[in-house]
């Protein structure tokens, strides 16, 4: 069974500074593996264990239950690739644990095979115990600076979850409530239920 994979729209990216796969060839070669795209390297992501596995399906049922029923966008989970281009690695690929995005970002219907080179305007990683703050930081602000609206950090370690913007960040406890009224209008969930 073979792969299509979109082509991103002119302009998306700039020339490679070196000669290095693009964001589509690599696409087109590791689609399906557990890896992401950084400064021309393939890197390895570690295998997920189950407290991150439960985290990111039970993420997925509570965001796909809000989502559907308002009839609000395209979702995916299980680290699907995310353009995060920088100034020096324009081809840089991530793996986001989950996203979404609105219809009027990629209309409703459109169904893409391979990456659709739209991003999205909410993304949801679960933070792993082999991440570390330095790091999440540094994807965070790669999502934002291209044009991800918010990024929102589970922790199942501390049972907690820190939403990023461009104006900034704030940590919500386990009681506190999870809202997105600029992204999801009327979703409102207790942070506790991601890690029940």
């Amino acid at each position: 069974m073979s792969t299509t994979i979109a082509t991103p729209p002119m302009g998306a990216f700039a020339p490679p500074a070196q000669s290095r796969m693009t964001a589509v060839e690599f696409a087109e070669r590791y689609a399906g593996d557990r890896v992401e795209y950084i400064d021309g390297k393939v890197v390895e992501l570690p295998m997920p264990k189950y407290p991150h596995g439960k985290v990111v399906l039970r993420t997925g049922v509570i965001m796909a239950a809000h989502i559907d029923a308002q009839d609000l966008g395209h979702m995916t989970v299980n680290d699907t690739f995310v353009k995060a281009a920088t100034a020096d690695d324009p081809y840089r690929l991530r793996g986001a644990d989950f996203y979404f995005i609105s219809y009027a970002r990629l209309p409703k219907g459109e169904n893409p095979e391979g990456d659709p080179w739209v991003n999205p305007e909410l993304i949801i990683e679960v933070k792993s115990p082999t991440d570390y703050w330095p790091g999440i930081r540094e994807k965070v602000a790669e999502y934002l600076a291209n044009e991800v609206l918010t990024v929102v950090v589970l922790d199942p370690a501390k049972l907690n979850a820190t939403v990023f913007t461009a104006s900034g960040e704030k940590k919500l406890s386990a009681s506190d409530i999870l809202e997105l009224p600029d992204i999801l209008p009327g979703f409102s969930v207790p942070v506790a239920k991601f890690f029940a």
